[in-house]
């Protein structure tokens, strides 16, 4: 049994299940930040029951994406010791960074924000969401800034067989990154907008009395969905153009699985661009909500932009092999002296318990979004965010 295959496809897993996590937590938290925004600053009533169920949504989702983030770190050094001999002075340092921004900074952001509903200065509650924004930010940052190293590493030159840094900056301008980092912000955006836009929907399919709280979500949402398609198509065509300073074969020897995968990337992106159009046609002429079998297409579109995530994945990761470090160190190089079979252990148990996962964080949003926000009369001081997950 070679050990290689289950090693690519046991990372593959974790990657694709933690990046469902993330995208759509960088989409809720973007636009949670907005509607806290407008409320801030003299908006209607609902806005801040707004930032209390769609933030609600999103801390269950963060929650949950934590632990794939961990177990994705710890099969670096497990996994694929030969990237930590051969880059790990390189390719450690970003990751080291985005841990500190994102498990610490952010959690701790994150943490006085949720207990802060009532009881911090508007002002300093509504910065603390932004800080928590900007941190998850910055945490894409530089994961994206590692990434573009393995599919471009500049910055760096070989001594006895290890790459050493001669530029930090470097890691920064790589092109490998320009496109890419704003076409992954703007596919969280889409993927949170049209999560809002489909929960929305659904609370109109079941005739709710909150209308203007659901149409005033869906407004926020559609228009996310408009930016977001919009803007990840245009990076995503843009990225087309940088391909051939670093790898100016990838697209020209790509496979099956790459050429299917990006062709239907491309056909969910227009998809989502021209279903985000007519909602917006549609929202402010407010023909949206009469229209039912439009708003059952809605909810079924949640997934869209997770499908499309995923598949722009495969394109650029499996796009560059055999090369884990494009023209540096091939993907064989790069897996651990491990039993194949110790490897295809921990692929199944971990496969396993993101699947747990996985579901819990969908049975547990889907719980709250049907329930619905709070009524209008709950009190100033909430109850804490967190332990409302176990009463869901």
């Amino acid at each position: 049994m070679d050990a290689l295959p289950i090693a690519r496809l046991q990372f593959a897993t974790t990657t694709s299940f933690h990046f469902l996590f993330v995208l759509l937590t960088l989409g809720l938290v973007t636009l949670v930040a907005v509607m806290q925004t407008r409320s801030a600053f003299g908006g209607k009533p609902e806005l801040m029951r707004m930032t209390r169920f769609w933030g609600r949504l999103y801390v269950i989702n963060y929650a949950l994406g934590i632990v794939t983030g961990i177990v994705m770190e710890f099969q670096f050094g497990l996994t694929w010791t030969g990237l930590s001999a051969v880059a790990g002075d390189v390719f450690g340092a970003p990751l080291a960074i985005e841990t500190l921004v994102a498990f610490f900074a952010e959690s701790t952001f994150l943490g006085l924000w949720i207990f802060g509903f009532g009881r911090l200065n508007k002002w300093v509650h509504l910065t603390l969401i932004w800080l928590v924004t900007l941190t998850a930010y910055g945490s894409a940052l530089f994961i994206m800034v590692a990434n573009s190293f393995l599919q471009n590493p500049v910055g760096t030159h070989a001594e006895n067989g290890v790459l050493k840094l001669d530029d930090f900056g470097a890691l920064f301008t790589n092109p490998a990154l320009a496109m890419a980092l704003p076409h992954v912000l703007s596919a969280a955006l889409m993927a949170g907008g049209f999560f809002v836009v489909g929960v929305s929907a659904y609370h109109f399919i079941k005739r709710t009395e909150e209308i203007e709280f659901f149409r005033r979500s869906m407004r926020i949402g559609v228009l996310a969905s408009l930016v977001g398609s919009t803007t990840v198509i245009g990076f995503g065509f843009a990225q087309f153009g940088t391909l051939s300073g670093y790898q100016p074969d990838k697209l020209e020897s790509v496979g099956p699985l790459v050429g299917a995968s990006l062709g239907f990337m491309i056909q969910i992106g227009f998809v989502a661009l021209l279903a985000s159009l007519l909602g917006t046609l549609l929202l402010f002429r407010n023909w949206i909500t009469r229209i039912r079998p439009l708003l059952y297409v809605m909810v079924f579109a949640i997934p869209l932009p997770l499908v499309a995530a995923i598949l722009g994945w495969v394109v650029r990761e499996v796009g560059r092999q055999p090369w884990l470090i494009y023209g540096e160190l091939t993907t064989a190089d790069a897996v651990a002296s491990i039993p194949a079979g110790q490897i295809l252990f921990s692929f199944v148990g971990f496969t396993i318990l993101f699947a747990a996962l996985a579901i819990a964080d969908w049975v547990l949003m889907s719980r709250v979004a049907k329930r619905g926000p709070e009524p209008e009369e709950e009190p100033t001081a909430p109850r804490a965010e967190l332990p409302v997950l176990s009463g869901v």
